[in-house]
This record gives structure tokens, C-alpha cells and sequence, in this order.
């Protein structure tokens, strides 16, 4: 059987998508396969142009490219003049979902702009081949040949060799592999993921097509929209910097239906490095010394080294889930989005991620206080099952020694390679180093800035000290303050989850303020088995440790939700009320557990002083995150 070539394959396509029996057809012709929505109508009434915005995705990549004459040019000289719409395929595709209908949306915005001349010179379409063996400059420029016409501009362009093209694949994302036979020879075809990118005129990406969102009429209408932002205005547009470094998609609200998104585009996260050292030579006003281990000194490598072992997803078991998937530096080093955590594979954990901010001051570690150094505590999730998953010690440290730079950095930092011992040390040092402190209420207390709290924060920790005596576990010192005496209590939270029954139906939220009651019966045939949590008594086996969990730190509270080490309370307000009733009874309650009688206004007045113990460098902290190498990319 003839192969078709790409031209001919659409061509056929436009002619059977604009006659009555296009469906039957085209499913006929390309083994029954379902067409894209990029072939019909749209099915939905697209917004006007102008009535909503396109983030900045990032900056567009530069390459080196060949025209149809053959002469070299850059991808940049194509950019900057007019709004660009970008793919990438190979002539001999025969995928009608794949190249064939890049090139079909393209070819119908060609014939719109006809009727559109106000747009002509303002639009540009760029068609760039990742088979340089097979299309060469000639074998573009006749491909061309079916889909260029007067007036239009549009480019078809290719690579003169692989070593070119690979970096211009990998700073688009485009993820190429050739197809071999079995017996190990090329078939002069590629599987790939269809991609169309948008660029406005300050070189930067707006907006990526998939199959099932690539269609004329939206793409249109997205080229207008950044048409009615002058040039130069889209690159000036910033957010405000605690907006930066906030959680990406901020769920504060989503409970009411008044919520509105506050997603924040991945390009609008402004890495910036910074010397870690600082936290541990002079920390934060509030907090005292930080405890360095004497056989683990801290130094600038050992961090850097730490940090880069914490952002690694290679890291577990199938390369797919890092430390800060849990401890997601936005999200307070925890998990706002999680009332439990989620190990690989979506494999259920029983507790809340707890922050990772201060944790070099803890003098015990896990809600159940099972750990006592972060040397020991870091192979505790990369062993768990249901956390990273790995079945031993071994296979973790044989992963990392087979990584060349790794083993460089551990030989110069360690004299020797990848270790137990050497892998928790230099991501203890990485965690040791996020300190936070001199926030509103340590430039208050301990600076003596009258002026650092407002009135209702103070009536806050009057409450805090006296009449709710918070301070009785999340104690505060002389010079410093961890809001913690470091000990285990029982609260009844883990008592009331052990003991209280399903009720029938359970409140399913499905949007912002939009529940739905749906059967207990039907969650648990989805989810995976409960398993008892009896807190401290797992590791003492003593009877009066049953739910017993570890006191928290308070500092950055407000950016740690939700709370408690099952994730089931989520804001501060909750915290107060819950601790204003008295716990929940059980008869190993915490005799400092204990109606509180506060008022209402009491109870704002407590949750603002919570409010005050953010620290003043979280942003500097998660932008240096943000810089972090990403292992698995490399």
C-alpha cells in the first residue's frame, strides 16, 4: 500500500471535513480513528478577543534553523515583528491527529486571514521539521509548495543536522522518539506529542496547543487578544512579589462559591539563589543557635548538594517524586492542597506533610516523635512504600553513584562516594538551613518595636500567654521563641478519627461552594484500606501515649494548612474554635486540654496573633527553591 505523503493526507482531509459524509469518511480512510476538534466546528461558543488574559508561559527558545534556500537563519529572526504561531512536524507524518493537523488548522487560518486582511501583516506561522535526515531545504520548500500563498506569512524551516535540532527540542519540551522494527531499524517514523505554540511579540510563549484544544477559531481569537495589548506592554506585566512565591493555584476560599482562581503561571516564578550559609551564622531575630551536628558541619557545597538531592525525583523508586512534592517550598515546605499526604504512584499516606521551616531546632522528628536527627530522618520516606517507595537502602545509594555528578560532588565534599551516611547529611544540611524567623511579632517582642503589632494582635498573644495558655505546649523563651516544648500530646483528634463512625453519606466538594452527599459505601470501593493511627503508642507501646502526636511549631503557622497530623482542620480559625470547645474527651486527653470559654472577638484576636509569626525571609527562601537544578532534567 502506497504511503501518503503529509500534503496529500490533508488535502484529502479539507476535502472530506467540508463534505456532508466527512466523518464516515475520514474515520474510513484513517482506520475508523475519531478526528480532532481541530478539524470541525467549534463546539462552544469561543470568548470575544480581548475579554480575558494569556499568561507568560516563558521566554521563546532561540535555534539554528535552514529556510527552503538553504541558508541558515536563527528562530529568533522570526520573532519579535508580529504575533507567531509555532509547530513542529515531519512531512512524512501520516497521524491525522498528529502533524497532519498542525498543519490543517494552520492552512484554515491561512484562508481566514484572506478574509481578514487587518491581520495579515501582523501573523506569522512557522513550520519547523524534526527530520532533517529526510527534510532537507528541498523537501520543505515542496512541501510548501501545497499550503503558501500571496500575502500569507508563513515559513517552512528545517535543521541541518540532529546536533542542532535536539536543543531546540528540548527548550520547547518536545519529547521525539523514533520508531524502531524489531529488527532494530529506523521506520521513518517519530512518536511525538503534538504541541502549537503562540508568541507575542516580546518573544515570549502565551499559550500551548494540544490535539484536543488545537482549533482555528480559538487560535484566532488568542492572536487578536495579544493583538490589543501593544507591543511591549505584555513583557512589562508583573506580579506582585508575595504573589510570586505563593502557593501556584492559591485554594484559599474555594469552600464559597464567591472563590476565584489565583493560579500563577510557572514563568512567573522568579528563581533567585541565595547563600543559605546566612541562616545558620546569624539566624533570624527569635531564633536562638541553630543546632549543628558535630560530625556534620555545615558548608556552602554540603547545602547545595542537599538542595539538589531534595529536588531530584530520581530519587525514588520510579523517578517520579522528589522530596518537595510533599515539602512544597510555595506551600510552607508542606502541602497546602493535602490534608494527608501522597506518596508515588498516588499511594495514600496516613498523616499531614508537616513544614520543614525551623526543623533544624527539632529536637524530635514525625508527628509520633519517632526520629531524632534529620541525618536518620531523611531515608524514612525514601524507604516508605506508600512515600518514595524504594525497597532498600542499596538501591537508593547504587541510583545516585550512577550519576556522574553526584558522585563528583560527594568524592570533593565526603572523600569518598554516596553513602547512607553521606546522602542524609547533605540533605540535613540542605533542611537545616531554612530558618525563618524576625517576623512582626520577633521585631515586637524580642526587638521592641512597639509599632510591629497592631492592637488586635496583641490582645492575640495576651490570649495566647493567659487566658488560652497556647503557650502552655508552644512555649516561648527569654531570647527566642520555636512555639514548641517539643513533647507529645493528645489533643482527641486522633482519638475522635479512630473512634467515630462513617456517617452514610459523606459532603463531596465538586467546585468552589458546590457539594455533593455521596455514599460512604462508594468512597471506600476507591479508596485504599484505613489504617489505625494511634499515634505515640506505636513507638512506646505504652498505653497512655495512645494519640499522642508531637507539638508543632508555630512560626509561619499561617502558611502551613492544613493543620493538625491528619490534615483535618484547615484554617486557623478552625485551630482556635476546636481548641475553644475543650479537644474532644477521651481518656487520655491532655489535662492542659480544656474549654476555653473565648469570645468571638477573642477568637479573631488569637487567630491575628498566629497571623504575625510569618517570617520576613520565606520569599528569599523559596525563591532560592525555585533556582534549585532540577535533577531529573538532566
Amino acid at each position: 500500500m502506497q504511503q501518503l505523503t503529509l500534503p496529500s493526507l490533508l488535502l484529502t482531509l479539507l476535502v472530506v471535513c467540508t463534505s456532508p459524509l466527512s466523518q464516515a469518511d475520514a474515520s474510513s480512510q484513517n482506520q475508523q480513528k475519531t478526528l480532532a476538534p481541530g478539524y470541525g466546528a467549534l463546539e462552544f461558543t469561543a470568548p470575544e478577543p480581548g475579554t480575558y488574559q494569556l499568561p507568560i508561559l516563558g521566554n521563546a527558545a532561540d535555534g539554528k534553523l535552514l529556510n527552503t534556500q538553504n541558508n541558515a537563519i536563527s528562530l529568533h529572526s522570526f520573532l519579535g515583528d508580529k504575533v507567531v504561531l509555532l509547530s513542529f512536524i515531519y512531512s512524512s507524518c501520516s497521524d491525522v491527529n498528529g502533524c497532519p493537523l498542525a498543519t490543517a488548522v494552520l492552512h484554515k487560518i491561512k484562508n481566514r486571514l484572506k478574509k481578514e486582511p487587518e491581520l495579515v501583516g501582523k501573523l506569522r506561522m512557522l513550520t519547523i521539521s524534526f527530520n532533517p535526515e529526510h527534510d532537507t531545504p528541498e523537501v520543505m520548500q515542496q512541501y510548501a509548495q501545497s499550503f503558501q500563498s500571496d500575502g500569507v506569512d508563513w515559513q517552512f524551516l528545517t535543521t541541518k543536522s540532529e546536533q542542532d535540532l535536539q536543543p531546540l527540542l528540548a527548550n520547547y519540551k518536545q519529547n521525539i522518539q523514533k520508531v524502531f522494527d524489531a529488527e532494530g531499524k529506523f521506520t521513518g517514523t517519530f512518536s511525538h506529542l503534538l504541541r502549537v505554540y503562540l508568541i507575542d511579540r516580546n518573544k515570549q510563549v502565551r499559550n500551548i496547543y494540544s490535539v484536543d484544544f488545537l482549533h482555528p477559531d480559538t487560535l484566532i481569537n488568542d492572536v487578536k487578544t495579544l493583538l490589543k495589548t501593544p507591543a511591549g506592554i505584555e513583557a512589562t506585566h508583573h506580579l506582585p512579589t508575595a504573589a510570586e512565591y505563593s502557593a501556584g493555584d492559591n485554594k484559599s476560599g474555594y469552600e464559597q462559591d464567591s472563590y476565584q482562581t489565583h493560579s500563577i503561571a510557572l514563568a512567573e516564578r522568579k528563581g533567585r539563589a541565595t547563600d543559605l550559609t546566612k541562616t545558620y551564622r546569624k539566624p533570624p531575630l527569635g531564633l536562638g543557635a541553630v543546632p549543628v551536628p558535630v560530625d556534620n558541619p555545615s558548608s556552602k557545597a554540603k547545602i547545595s548538594l542537599g538542595r539538589q538531592l531534595f529536588y531530584d525525583r530520581r530519587l525514588s523508586l520510579n523517578n517520579t517524586f522528589s522530596c518537595a512534592m510533599c515539602h512544597i517550598p510555595e506551600q510552607g515546605f508542606t502541602s497546602n492542597e493535602m490534608a494527608t499526604a501522597v506518596g508515588i504512584e498516588g499511594r495514600t499516606v496516613r498523616r499531614n506533610s508537616p513544614t520543614l521551616y525551623n526543623i533544624a531546632y527539632a529536637k524530635t522528628l514525625f508527628h509520633d516523635s519517632r526520629e531524632t536527627t534529620l541525618e536518620q530522618q531523611v531515608w524514612g520516606p525514601l524507604l516508605a512504600h506508600n512515600e518514595m517507595g524504594n525497597p532498600s537502602i542499596g538501591v537508593v545509594i547504587d541510583k545516585i553513584k550512577a550519576i556522574a555528578d553526584y558522585n563528583r560532588q560527594f568524592t570533593r565534599i565526603f572523600g569518598k562516594g554516596p553513602g547512607m551516611e553521606s546522602i542524609g547529611m547533605a540533605i540535613a544540611s540542605y533542611e537545616r538551613s531554612l530558618n525563618s524567623a524576625n517576623s512582626a511579632f520577633d521585631r515586637w517582642y524580642f526587638g521592641h518595636e512597639k509599632s510591629a503589632l497592631d492592637e488586635q494582635a496583641q490582645r492575640g498573644f495576651k490570649l495566647f500567654t493567659g487566658k488560652a495558655n497556647c503557650a502552655g505546649c508552644h512555649s516561648i523563651a527569654k531570647n527566642h521563641a520555636l512555639f514548641t516544648d517539643h513533647d507529645n500530646h493528645n489533643t482527641g483528634i486522633g482519638y475522635r478519627e479512630a473512634m467515630s463512625k462513617p456517617s452514610d453519606t459523606q459532603p463531596l466538594q465538586v467546585a468552589p461552594g458546590v457539594y455533593v452527599n455521596v455514599a460512604s459505601s462508594l468512597i471506600a470501593k476507591v479508596s485504599s484500606a484505613k489504617t489505625n493511627d494511634l499515634g505515640r503508642y506505636e513507638i512506646t507501646q505504652d498505653p497512655q501515649d495512645r494519640w499522642k502526636y508531637k507539638t508543632p511549631t508555630l512560626r509561619n503557622i499561617s502558611l502551613t494548612a492544613p493543620y493538625m497530623h491528619n490534615g483535618s482542620l484547615t484554617t486557623l480559625r478552625e485551630v482556635v474554635e476546636f481548641y475553644n470547645r475543650g479537644g474532644v474527651t477521651n481518656e487520655n486527653l491532655d489535662p492542659l486540654i480544656k474549654p476555653l470559654q473565648l469570645t468571638e472577638a477573642e477568637i479573631d484576636d488569637l487567630a491575628a496573633f498566629l497571623n504575625t509569626l510569618t517570617g520576613d525571609n520565606v520569599q528569599e527562601l523559596v525563591a532560592d527553591a525555585f533556582a534549585a537544578p532540577v535533577g531529573d532534567s538532566q
